[in-house]
C-alpha cells in the first residue's frame, strides 16, 4: 500500500463529500478532517476510515447510516475489491492483488527517497539543540540532546522543510569568566605558583591542559602571585561531613569568593585577560565541534551569544517603550506575568549587567528577525521554567509564541552494572559523550538516545547496547539489514542473480498472511515518517523500524528464500525460482526501507554482521 492510494482514496472520499452536500446530507461548509489510516487486521481490510464517524454530528446521522451514504456516493475505482462498513461506523476498504504490490513498485524506483515528501516545502525552519556552555567537554547527556535534535532535524528535511541546525555558543557572561579564571589559577599552578583551587571553579583535567599550553606558548609573563589574585576576596565556602555523608556549609560564599577572584583577574591582567578567555573557549569549543562531526552531528550554524551583545538593549528598548519593564530595589524586571508566567523576571541587575534572559530575549527576537516560520528549541529538562518566560517575551515584542516549540529532554542515566554514574561538569567527574561512543559505538549510542519519548528518562544500559542480541534493539534491525544482504551474495555464490523483473511478474505467489502484513507494514513507512517529523518524536521511527525487523526475521526464519537444492548443487525447478525471484523483491524492499529509516536517525545499515 503506498501513500499514493491513500492519496486516491482521500480524493474518493472528498468526492463523495461534495456529492452529499450537493444532496443536502452534509452541510456545504462542513470540513473533512477524517483520517484513512491502515488496518493492523487482514480481516478488516487494507485501509479505514472514520469519515462517516467525524461528519455524524453535521450531518445529523447514525455514523452508520451516514456511512452507507458515503459508500454509496464513492465513485468506482478499480483498485478497489471492496469495501465494508464495521463497528460504529467505520468504512472499511479492501484492495486487489495487484494494487497491494504497488507500494513495492514506489521502493524499487524512488530508493532512499522512499517516503520522502514535500509537504512542507517553502517553509524555513529552525532546530537549536545541544548548545552546552563551552566550558568543558560534552557529557553523556548532552549526547541524548545531540542525538535528538539532529534526528528530529532530519525527519523534518524529509517532509520538505528547508532546516537550519543551530548551536547557540553561551561565549558570555558570568560562566566564561569562571572558566577563564579556572583556566589562569592552573596556569599560576603550572609556573609554580601556590593556589587554593576555589571550590566554584572547573575542577576538570582538561583545565590544566588549557594552563599547561598557555604555559608553553607563554612562559611567565602573566604571573601575579596567588596573594595578588585573592587580596580583599571573600573567604571560600568551607564544609564540613554530616553522619549520613552529606556535605555541609560550615563559612564562607563560594559565589562571592570565585566572584572576587574574577575582579582582580581582569584588573591586574588587564587585556591579558581575553587571552585566558579566548584560549579556554577556543580550546573546549574545539574539542565539542570535533565529538559533535564523530557523532555525526552537524550544524549549519555556530551562533556566538557575544555577536548579538548589540541587540540586548534594542530589545529592552522595545518592552520598555510598551510599557512592560519596572524598576524594583535597584533592578530592571519584565512582566512576564502578564503573559502567563509565574513571576516577573530580572532583565537588567542593579550593577547594570544585563541578565542571560536578557540574552535569551535578544536571541530569540534575532531567530524570527531572520525568517523561520518556525523555531524549536531542544532543552534538558531542567529548563522548565525557561519556557513560559521565552514564550512571554515573544508575545510583549509582538511575535506571535505559536511560532516557538521547545521540547524538554529528559535526563540520561548510566549504569555500569550496579554502579549508577554521576555527573558534574563544575567538578570534573563525569563520563563524556566521547567515551560512551569509544564503548558502545556511534549507532548503539544514537538509536538508545531516541528509542523513548524525550519526556521519559533513559537508564542506558552498557552491556545490553554492546551486546549481539535479540534484545539490543538496535543490532536486531541492522542484523535484518545485513541477512539480506547475506542472502544476496549466496544467490550470486550460486551463480544465480536477481531478476527484478520475473520477481514483480511472480509477486502474486506472496499470498501468505506474514507477507501480506510485511507488504502493508513497508507501505505504512511514508505516514510513520510524517508522524514522526510533525510530532518532533523520533522513537516512533525506532518503533516501527523495530516492527519491520521483527516481522522480516519471524518471515525469514519460516520461509526459505533461496531454494534447498542450491546448497546440494542441484538445478532448482520453475516453480522453486518464481517463487525465489518474488520473495527476493519482497526482501529486497525491506532491506531499503530499513536503510531509508535507519539514515534517517544518523545509523549505519552494514552489509555483514
Amino acid at each position: 500500500m503506498s501513500q499514493t492510494q491513500i492519496d486516491t482514496l482521500a480524493s474518493l472520499f472528498n468526492q463523495a463529500v461534495e456529492d452529499l452536500k450537493q444532496q443536502g446530507v452534509l452541510p456545504a461548509d462542513w470540513q473533512n478532517n477524517s483520517q484513512i489510516t491502515l488496518t493492523k487486521d487482514a480481516n478488516h481490510g487494507d485501509f479505514a476510515s472514520n469519515i462517516a464517524l467525524t461528519a455524524s454530528k453535521a450531518a445529523k446521522s447514525n455514523p452508520r447510516a451516514l456511512a452507507e451514504k458515503i459508500v454509496e456516493a464513492l465513485p468506482d475505482n478499480q483498485d478497489i475489491r471492496q469495501i465494508e462498513i464495521a463497528g460504529p461506523g467505520f468504512i472499511n476498504v479492501f484492495l486487489n492483488s495487484e494494487a497491494k504490490f504497488a507500494v513495492l513498485d514506489d521502493i524499487f524506483d524512488l530508493q532512499e527517497r522512499f517516503g520522502l515528501s514535500k509537504q512542507f516545502r517553502g517553509q524555513k525552519l529552525q532546530v537549536e539543540f545541544v548548545s552546552a556552555n563551552p566550558t568543558s567537554s560534552l557529557h553523556v547527556g548532552h549526547g541524548r540532546g545531540a542525538a535528538f535534535g539532529m534526528s528530529v532535524a532530519n525527519l523534518l528535511e524529509a517532509v520538505g522543510y528547508e532546516v537550519t541546525r543551530e548551536y547557540y555558543v553561551n561565549d558570555a557572561g558570568r560562566q566564561m569568566d569562571i572558566l577563564a579564571t579556572s583556566a589562569y589559577l592552573r596556569y599560576l599552578e603550572a609556573n609554580g605558583e601556590k593556589v587554593q583551587f576555589p571550590v566554584n571553579a572547573y575542577q576538570g583535567d582538561y583545565v590544566r591542559d588549557i594552563a599547561e599550553t598557555l604555559k608553553m606558548q607563554h612562559g611567565d609573563s602573566y604571573v601575579h602571585s596567588f596573594e595578588q589574585i585573592a587580596q580583599d576576596v571573600p573567604q571560600d565556602a568551607q564544609f564540613s561531613t554530616n553522619e549520613a555523608g552529606e556535605k555541609e556549609l560550615i563559612s564562607g560564599d563560594k559565589e562571592a569568593h570565585i566572584d572576587g577572584l574574577i575582579a582582580n583577574s581582569k584588573k591586574l591582567l588587564g587585556a591579558g585577560y581575553e587571552l585566558f578567555l579566548n584560549a579556554a573557549l577556543s580550546g573546549i569549543l574545539a574539542d565539542i565541534k570535533d565529538d559533535l562531526n564523530d557523532f555525526g552531528v552537524r550544524y549549519e550554524r555556530w551562533f556566538s551569544e557575544r555577536s548579538i551583545s548589540d541587540e540586548i538593549e534594542p530589545a529592552l528598548q522595545i518592552l520598555d517603550d510598551k510599557g512592560y519593564l519596572y524598576e524594583k530595589d535597584g533592578n530592571i524586571w519584565f512582566k512576564s506575568t502578564e503573559f502567563g508566567d509565574e513571576k516577573d523576571r530580572v532583565v537588567r541587575r542593579a550593577n547594570g549587567q544585563t541578565t542571560y534572559f536578557a540574552s535569551d530575549i535578544a536571541y530569540h527576537k534575532n531567530k524570527f528577525d531572520r525568517g523561520f516560520d518556525k523555531v524549536i528549541d531542544v532543552l534538558g529538562a531542567d529548563h522548565h521554567g525557561y519556557v513560559p518566560r521565552v514564550r512571554a517575551a515573544l508575545l510583549a515584542l509582538g511575535i506571535d509564541a505559536d511560532r516557538l516549540d521547545v521540547v524538554l529532554v529528559q535526563f540520561v542515566a548510566l549504569w555500569r552494572g550496579d554502579e549508577k554514574i554521576q555527573m558534574s561538569s563544575r567538578s570534573g567527574k563525569f563520563v563524556t559523550l566521547r567515551e560512551l561512543r569509544e564503548e558502545v559505538g556511534n549507532d548503539a549510542a544514537r538509536f538508545y538516545y531516541v528509542a523513548r519519548k524525550p519526556e521519559v528518562h533513559v537508564d542506558f544500559d552498557l552491556e545490553l547496547a554492546k551486546s549481539q542480541s535479540k534484545d539490543n534493539q538496535v543490532y536486531y534491525i541492522q542484523y535484518a539489514h545485513a541477512r539480506v544482504c547475506r542472502v544476496l551474495e549466496k544467490l550470486e555464490a550460486s551463480g544465480l542473480a536477481v531478476n527484478d523483473i520475473v520477481g514483480k511478474q511472480q509477486q502474486n505467489l506472496l499470498t501468505a498472511s506474514s507477507e501480506d502484513e510485511l507488504i502493508k507494514l513497508l507501505g505504512a513507512y511514508p505516514a510513520t515518517l510524517l508522524r514522526a517529523a510533525t510530532g518532533y518524536e523520533p522513537h516512533v521511527l525506532t518503533n516501527y523500524l523495530k516492527e519491520l525487523a521483527a516481522l522480516f526475521h519471524g518471515w525469514y526464519d519460516s520461509n526459505r528464500i533461496l531454494p534447498m537444492s542450491l546448497t546440494s548443487g542441484a538445478v532448482p525447478n520453475q516453480n522453486e525460482l518464481d517463487m525465489m525471484q518474488a520473495r527476493l523483491r519482497l526482501s529486497k524492499a525491506v532491506r531499503q526501507v530499513l536503510a531509508n529509516g535507519l539514515s534517517l536517525l544518523g545509523l549505519s545499515a552494514p552489509s555483514s554482521m
